[in-house]
């Protein structure tokens, strides 16, 4: 099944290119049937890269899926132009009155800067407060999982000595997979880009949370409540194969200190280009999410989702996870 965006969203070209099925809102409003509902909180400066990879990330599942863009009020953009917000975006305050089955809230370059002096903090504490009770499952994207991390469980982030840039080799920590990670190799590649961190010991002491998967080269990458309506994922499996590379020219034309991307390029020469090793990866992790915790237990009715909170007990059990 497609997934349904805006009429003329730029990105449509780029996905059916690819073969995606892309359905436009005339087209899907003529559907009998339920799709699922995915709000987007687009942080991201150039917010049309970020639409197209998401779409991409979230076009491989047999589920009809509705896409709302969403932008905050209280930054602006100025990567992204006017017209283009205008189009295809919607503001928090036209939205706050819906429910939605999921919802994904991106990174943000603005890791380096203490929480509370992001200019939109404010409104984004609105929005992930509001989501607890508007929103059956949230996935959180790098800086947004660390944001989601440090309001809702009070969990700091930490700046890394350097970089962490590259593809990195990652596993679960659970013997039996979380359904998360069904279908996952024992050892995955992901694809990282920040220069902060959230501490190993800091989650484990929080009961409310569970650590899914970690890399012994840049720390913690899955995190999830005990309920699984939120997920915290703190690398970039939607990234394209030359996203990395565009961050390091962009970088290296502007001076700025940055090493190489690890495990990127081939036979780790720039000139050869990327080897792509982290598609089905990302595949996976967009259709497990959309599958097992919005498609199979959101309500028919989304109006019954306000205040849904029925998984506490046994969700530990059923997924795996043990007390140990």
């Amino acid at each position: 099944m497609p997934i349904r965006i805006a009429n003329n969203l730029p990105a449509r070209q780029v996905l059916e290119k690819e073969g995606i099925f892309v359905m436009e809102e005339t087209r899907a409003l003529t559907q009998d049937i339920r799709p699922i509902r995915i709000a987007i909180l687009n942080l991201m400066p150039n917010k049309a890269v970020t639409e197209t990879q998401l779409l991409r990330a979230l076009s491989n599942s047999p589920i009809q899926v509705d896409i709302d863009l969403i932008r905050v009020e209280s930054h602006v953009s100025v990567h992204t132009s006017e017209d283009h917000l205008l189009k295809y975006y919607e503001t928090f305050s036209e939205v706050e009155d819906r429910v939605y089955d999921g919802m994904i809230i991106t990174g943000a370059p603005v890791e380096q800067i203490p929480f509370e002096e992001v200019d939109y903090w404010p409104e984004l504490t609105r929005i992930m407060e509001w989501s607890k009770t508007h929103v059956y499952s949230t996935m959180h994207i790098c800086w947004g999982a660390m944001a989601g991390l440090y309001y809702h469980y009070g969990i700091p982030k930490y700046d890394l000595p350097e970089k962490a840039f590259g593809i990195f080799e990652h596993s679960m920590v659970y013997s039996k997979p979380v359904k998360l990670f069904r279908g996952f190799n024992d050892i995955f590649y992901v694809p990282h880009s920040r220069h902060t961190e959230i501490h190993r010991s800091d989650v484990a002491a929080c009961p409310k949370l569970r650590i899914l998967s970690e890399s012994a080269e840049c720390g913690l990458y899955a995190v999830a409540d005990r309920n699984g309506r939120q997920f915290f994922i703190t690398g970039h499996s939607e990234y394209d194969r030359n996203t990395l590379d565009d961050e390091y020219k962009r970088d290296l034309s502007k001076g700025l200190p940055i090493k190489m991307p690890v495990n990127y390029y081939k036979d780790n020469d720039p000139q050869k280009g990327p080897v792509m090793t982290w598609r089905s990866t990302s595949t996976l992790l967009f259709t497990n999410w959309l599958n097992y915790y919005v498609y199979q237990e959101t309500p028919f009715d989304l109006k019954l989702l306000t205040n849904v909170d029925h998984r506490n007990e046994g969700f530990d059990a059923e997924l795996g996870y043990s007390e140990g």
